[in-house]
């Protein structure tokens, strides 16, 4: 399987977190402005550079895009005690550093999923930072967020209990997301099941697998702020989330916005999605639904044909430098 195979170096280390940088392919130059792409925390970075012809990786770097990802790595025990604006600290680095190396005051940025929600923190408290930003199915308003906030409700799920006991591993938090289509373990064997002569299908599901299977724990500290300020208090869209005692203020974000929306979200349903865009300060904002499941509308068959040229469009429209 040829998993991540966009050639990076590694240009800067925080933590457990690493700094990419992606080299073009043989031939190519990568003369476009920067952009960083900043993926979840519990989950593998390189869902975004899975597999030849469904990486948004490849396709930004092919586009002359000077690339970059955020690796956040495998938290060790120790890590348990790493708070939310801890991690907050290393995403700001992460930006510094891609700016210096770029040697370029402008900067695009894309968060998925919960790095989407740590972008818009990021860009609230910094907002000179980034000048065109995409928002993938990343949770904002955290009232909308569907079965996967009725299982974190505060009069039934004890977020403070569950990180007594150290880091959340991640069988832990993958029997939640099972929970929310418990149905569909079985319909994804049947659907292979089916589909066994489809060579590239079987490619495709033995990445995507290799993928979900890996993800990583979500140190304690951090994971009781996100439930619980986030997902049950509602904080950062009633501008009551604060970071060191700074009040997060969305409406301080004036990037060019892109938020995206995938239609089957179960993780994050377009309506967690959509008010980032009703909050900021932008002078250009735009909003855009596409097909797919959480993790599908990137990576699944669609995604190279509509989600790609979606995000690479943006960045060409919207960064002086394209």
């Amino acid at each position: 399987m040829d998993i991540a195979p966009t050639e990076r170096d590694t240009i800067f280390q925080n933590g457990t977190a690493d700094l990419y940088r992606f080299r073009p392919s043989e031939g190519r130059e990568t003369d476009g402005p920067p952009v960083l792409l900043v993926p979840s925390l519990i989950n593998r970075w390189y869902v975004l550079d899975l597999r030849p012809g469904a990486s948004l990786v490849e396709v930004l770097v092919d586009k002359g895009f000077d690339t970059y990802c955020i690796d956040w790595g495998i938290p060790e025990d120790e890590d348990r005690f790493l708070e939310w604006s801890e991690v907050l600290d290393r995403l700001r680095r992460m930006v510094s550093r891609t700016r210096r190396h770029a040697e370029t005051d402008e900067l695009g940025m894309l968060g998925y999923c919960m790095g989407g929600t740590l972008c818009a923190i990021h860009m609230a408290l910094h907002p000179d930072d980034v000048d065109s930003y995409v928002s993938l199915t990343a949770p904002v308003d955290f009232d909308e967020a569907g079965k996967l906030g009725r299982m974190v409700d505060e009069r039934w799920f004890d977020a403070e209990a569950v990180a007594e006991a150290g880091n959340v591993h991640p069988r832990q938090m993958q029997s939640g997301f099972t929970a929310l289509g418990p149905t569909g373990q079985i319909s994804k064997w049947v659907r292979l099941f089916d589909r066994m002569p489809d060579r590239e299908y079987l490619e495709s599901f033995r990445t995507l697998e290799t993928w979900v299977n890996d993800n990583v724990p979500f140190p304690a500290s951090a994971y009781e702020t996100y439930i619980s300020e986030l997902y049950q208090q509602n904080r950062l869209v009633r501008g009551e989330h604060r970071v060191r005692g700074e009040q997060v203020d969305l409406s301080n974000i004036d990037a060019s916005l892109l938020t995206i929306a995938a239609s089957a979200d179960h993780i994050c349903p377009p309506r967690a999605a959509r008010p980032l865009n009703d909050l900021v300060s932008s002078d250009r904002t735009e909003y855009e639904v596409v097909s797919g499941g959480h993790v599908g509308s990137l990576v699944g068959s669609k995604g190279p044909k509509q989600l790609y040229p979606t995000i690479s469009e943006w960045f060409e429209d919207t960064l002086e430098a394209a």
